[in-house]
């Protein structure tokens, strides 16, 4: 509850738009205290579903505080870009490229995705071979121009995607990463031919090798770059109309925040824009909290993305497929399946129960919303059939629910499967316990950690119900829920500093003959960063930069990812960044080849420009007993209890430092529900959090 003051406020706002619901997340600083609201997205128009949600927060808060507000910070997350690719809805692209490799694309890298399933499919080429056009020119290797561009075929290949009514092109040319004069040049033409046309060049968006890998990324950037500067544009005024008119940043895949600007050159670089928002704030509020080992767990409307955070870093890769489509970028290491409390529940062809990947999303959404959905029961409804959720109304009463519509729907799936009511809700949630449980140990035992080593920290609208029994299964001692789970990734746009990187591709060995091309490949990497953080007006003393080099052993086909000191590189250097490799890839592989030669490959450079964040303050302990948070109880189907249990119902509100709720028990707040197992108990710490462990 924000405090009444007579002060205009400062607002700092997060907004997450997801498939189900549109999150926000408003931090007071004139009070330090944190609001929090959500409303269901609008798929149609998401920036509908925002402007709605900023103005109906606004308006709460004024009338809380009794005073009005001034915006002065905008953070955004965003499936928009996620959606567009996996639903096919980008914008019609062309690819112009070197003679002779037009068809990289569909041949990727001739390897089936899934070795022993016969129905396999390849994604379809976002550009389809038509749309693939070559033109004469051919740089080498060492970025020696071997023929020169044909701009006349250039010029020709544009008016014909230009007559095909093409108004987006990607340019990939063969090693413009070393030289990329081709390209600009290029680019050049193809904004004469196509006056406002999208144009994306590769090596301003992957400059590295690997032409399959860097052709995609270009590609996909060209697909969705402009969905998302359309959706940012009709964003902007509509924010303006409720006074909102701060700059807009968005939350970029790396977990960073970028402008609104770089976002729409970029599009490409939002892929994870909402999940890495997540998994940014779990940093800041489990450094408060004294875990450094964690596995998030966000769970929302349409999806589950898990992540490992290890010794207070997140996992981080260079490349990642999304929806079949690699993207050769920084980004957090998430691991994303289709379980979230709108997947839906069916009998597939053997007879068997399955939930999702399909999900009912926002419109028409759960049975129980009773907005169209008839016969399509979700992980929500099976939840609101339990008694878990509340069989009334969610959303602190704004969102009705229709429980005998769910519970009919369940009953006729159950038929099918020979289940009662109970039992087939029941199925339904250890089956998709079953999928989520496969999603972390992707992240973990297939990655040579032990789940059992880290604490759980679950998050998003549905993560929190759920969370004790993945716990359970994956025998994981502890569970951490933050004080706002279903608002997380939207207050994590406010603990997220600024973020960028850049890349370069050097193949060289690892030999002091190489220290000055490694420094001077970092000196314009770090030229790069520069002009960024003089481009977003980073203070000097906010500024951080970190280097990395991709290395292998000669003749590997996969590189390891090392730290490099920044600083001059020197022979003392290299020996540092040889220990280094030989560590990672003993940890990687179980080995270390000491006759091979070691190969750099890639040199990256990340930069952080520090921002003012929202703040956490430890509480004093509650001087309440634990008892008078209880508002009701209510029958609730828990079958590690027998089946329907008397089950206390707590108001989070009223819950505070030093409380210990000891389970069966539900924890209600406005954005989410917690679920607490019989043989658990959840006690509150200092800031807060719910720490859910087993009963000794």
């Amino acid at each position: 509850m924000l405090n009444l003051t007579t002060e205009r406020l400062r607002l700092r706002i997060g907004v997450d738009s997801g498939g189900t619901f549109t999150d926000i997340c408003m931090f007071d600083e004139t009070n330090d205290e944190i609001f929090v609201w959500k409303v269901s997205s609008t798929p149609q128009d998401p920036s509908l579903g925002i402007a709605n949600a900023v103005e109906q927060g606004l308006r709460e808060v004024s009338r809380i505080s009794g005073t009005a507000a001034d915006v002065h910070y905008f953070g955004h997350g965003t499936t928009v870009a996620t959606n567009a690719l996996i639903v096919g809805r980008g914008a019609e692209t062309g690819l112009i490229t070197t003679a002779g490799f037009r068809d990289v694309l569909e041949l990727r890298r001739q390897k089936r995705d899934a070795l022993y399933d016969l129905q396999t499919e390849k994604p379809k080429p976002i550009a389809s071979r038509d749309r693939r056009l070559e033109v004469a020119e051919r740089v080498l290797f060492d970025g020696t121009v071997f023929q020169e561009l044909d701009e006349a075929g250039v010029r020709r290949a544009a008016r014909k995607l230009r007559d095909d009514g093409i108004r987006s092109i990607a340019i990939c040319f063969l090693f413009s990463y070393v030289n990329p004069d081709h390209e600009l040049r290029a680019r050049r033409i193809v904004e004469e031919e196509i006056p406002g046309a999208y144009v994306t060049v590769s090596h301003e968006v992957a400059r590295e090798f690997r032409e399959y890998e860097r052709f995609s990324t270009t590609v996909v950037n060209a697909y969705l770059g402009p969905i998302i500067k359309n959706y940012l544009q009709r964003l902007k005024p509509r924010l303006d109309e409720i006074g909102v008119d701060s700059p807009m940043h968005l939350t970029q895949s790396n977990g960073g925040i970028i402008s609104s600007e770089s976002a729409q050159r970029f599009p490409a670089r939002t892929v994870l824009s909402g999940p890495a928002a997540g998994v940014m704030g779990t940093l800041a509020i489990a450094e408060n909290a004294g875990f450094d080992n964690l596995i998030t767990f966000d769970m929302g409307g349409t999806s589950t993305d898990v992540s490992l955070i290890k010794g207070g870093v997140p996992s981080m890769a260079n490349q990642a497929v999304v929806h079949g489509h690699p993207l050769k970028l920084p980004m957090l290491d998430i691991h994303t399946v289709g379980a979230g409390g709108g997947s839906i529940a069916y009998v597939d062809a053997g007879g068997l129960l399955k939930v999702g990947p399909r999900s009912a999303a926002a419109a028409p959404g759960p049975i129980c919303f009773d907005r169209g959905n008839e016969d399509e029961p979700t992980v929500t409804d099976a939840n609101v059939v339990l008694q878990v959720l509340n069989p009334v109304a969610l959303l602190d009463g704004r969102l009705p629910v229709n429980q005998a519509k769910a519970k009919a729907a369940i009953a006729r799936l159950g038929a099918r499967l020979g289940l009662g009511v109970m039992e087939t809700a029941q199925g339904i949630i250890s089956v998709v316990i079953a999928n989520m449980a496969k999603a972390i140990r992707v992240v973990s035992v297939e990655r040579g950690h032990d789940p059992r080593d880290y604490v759980m920290f679950g998050f998003g609208g549905a993560g929190p119900i759920h969370a004790s029994r993945l716990a359970r299964a994956l025998d994981m001692p502890k569970i951490v829920i933050p004080k706002y789970p279903g608002i997380m990734c939207a207050l994590g746009l406010l603990l997220t500093d600024l973020r960028t990187s850049t890349s370069l591709t050097r193949l060289l060995p690892l030999e002091s003959s190489s220290c000055d091309s490694l420094e001077g490949g970092f000196a314009e990497l770090e030229q790069d960063i520069a002009r960024w953080f003089e481009e977003e007006e980073i203070q000097e003393e906010r500024r951080t930069v970190s280097r990395t080099l991709d290395m292998r052993y000669g003749g590997q086909g996969f590189e390891l990812a090392v730290p490099c000191p920044v600083g001059k590189v020197d022979s003392a250097m290299i020996e540092t960044l040889r220990k280094a490799f030989e560590d990672a890839h003993q940890l990687a592989y179980g080995y270390i080849a000491t006759t091979e030669p070691i190969q750099v490959t890639t040199l990256r450079v990340a930069a952080t420009g520090r921002v003012e964040k929202a703040k956490f303050r430890a509480q004093p302990q509650a001087s309440t007993l634990v008892e008078e948070a209880i508002d009701q109880v209510r029958e609730v189907w828990i079958p590690e209890a027998g089946g329907f249990t008397q089950c206390p119902l707590y108001d989070r509100e009223k819950l505070g430092p030093g409380h210990a709720v000891d389970g069966p028990a539900i924890i209600n707040q406005m954005d989410s529900t917690t679920l607490v197992l019989p043989g658990q108990t959840a006690r509150v710490d200092s800031y807060l959090n719910l720490i859910i462990e087993e009963r000794a």
